[in-house]
């Protein structure tokens, strides 16, 4: 299945733009802490959390069929989007990263091809692990690959209505070049079907944070906002249905729409070029040596074994103290009745 999230802050919005009839999520006004949005992505693909997630909005659903795709993206510049679907409010929206979502696809499928992306285009920002890199090493990155992008034949400056956009301004054409990178992963993935049909679920994180340019050049109340936000909008719903549909229907949809973070979010950055040098070294780029399963597995072998010593015992001490004239054919032989017969 397939996610897009939108993590929030206080005020935010964490909406369910796409889901299959495995993932149920019900109607309601139920605020998510947004430190627990990764948490949301984890259950939803069948992984296991360090601490239960007393949330209604999230139903457990068939586990038995999980999604094959989550895809989360981050918008910032604006506390609420108008998408179709489910939407909860968030609380304490502070920044996160599916780091954990994707350390558990890596541990669990790391013979396979998951495709894990995680991008912030404004911010250069690309993390990238997996067999499947190959197919998105086209994908533009830099600030002068988007732009160079955006001027090519079959950009999304041919079919948007820019309406009081410019394509000569700074901060129009990054926020543009942010749907840009929305297109291609979506043509990327059509051309490389097989991604989307294998058995290892995929992870998509994106970041964009062109809208809250917008937003401080012109204002909020500017047209050229209005006509960001509604861009945006339709540039989301066309993007999830695309993914949903390429996922064949398993996909989860989710939007996160956040005015700012609480607190700034710091993580390690990497580039495509140095993902795949890298890969010779720790070709899965395990980050964490520790299985979130750990302790399911323990528990397990455990329990096991001490069942199985008990019964060890307790067959042991009824052999010892059974009565040979009740079980068995051979000790009855021996009656002294049966012999005289």
């Amino acid at each position: 299945a397939f996610y897009v999230c939108f993590l929030g802050v206080c005020g935010g919005e964490f909406s369910i733009l796409r889901s299959p009839q495995s993932v149920v999520f019900r109607d309601g006004s139920w605020p998510i802490p947004g430190e627990r949005i990764p948490d949301v992505a984890a259950l939803t693909m069948g992984f296991s959390v360090e601490e239960d997630l007393p949330w209604p909005g999230l139903a457990v659903g068939d586990l038995f069929h999980r999604p094959q795709a989550t895809v989360l993206v981050t918008v910032k510049g604006v506390d609420k989007l108008p998408v179709k679907g489910f939407s909860y409010p968030i609380e304490n929206a502070v920044p996160f990263s599916l780091d954990s979502v994707a350390n558990a696809i890596h541990t669990l499928f790391s013979e396979e091809m998951p495709v894990v992306l995680q991008l912030a285009p404004s911010e250069e920002r690309v993390y990238m692990v997996g067999k499947a890199n190959a197919v998105f090493e086209d994908l533009s990155v830099t600030l002068r690959q988007l732009r160079n992008r955006l001027f090519q034949d079959s950009s999304v400056l041919s079919s948007l209505p820019l309406n009081s956009l410019s394509r000569n301004n700074e901060v129009d054409l990054l926020f543009l070049s942010e749907l840009q990178v929305l297109h291609d992963i979506a043509s990327l993935l059509s051309r490389h079907k097989h991604l989307a049909k294998d058995h290892s679920p995929d992870l998509y994180s994106l970041e964009l944070s062109g809208l809250e340019e917008v937003g401080k050049r012109y204002g909020e109340d500017s047209q050229q906002f209005k006509d960001a936000s509604q861009i945006l909008v339709d540039s989301l719903q066309k993007f999830a249905d695309e993914m949903f549909n390429l996922y064949g229907g398993n996909a989860v949809v989710e939007v996160v729409a956040v005015k700012e973070f609480n607190s700034p979010l710091s993580r390690k950055t990497r580039s495509i070029l140095q993902a795949s040098q890298s890969e010779k070294e720790n070709p899965y780029n395990l980050a964490y040596p520790y299985n979130y399963d750990y302790s399911v597995i323990f528990n397990i072998v455990l329990w096991m074994m001490i069942g199985l010593a008990l019964a060890v015992i307790v067959i042991s001490y009824n052999l010892w103290n059974m009565d040979p004239g009740y079980d068995s054919i051979i000790y009855r032989m021996t009656n002294q009745k049966i012999r005289m017969d």
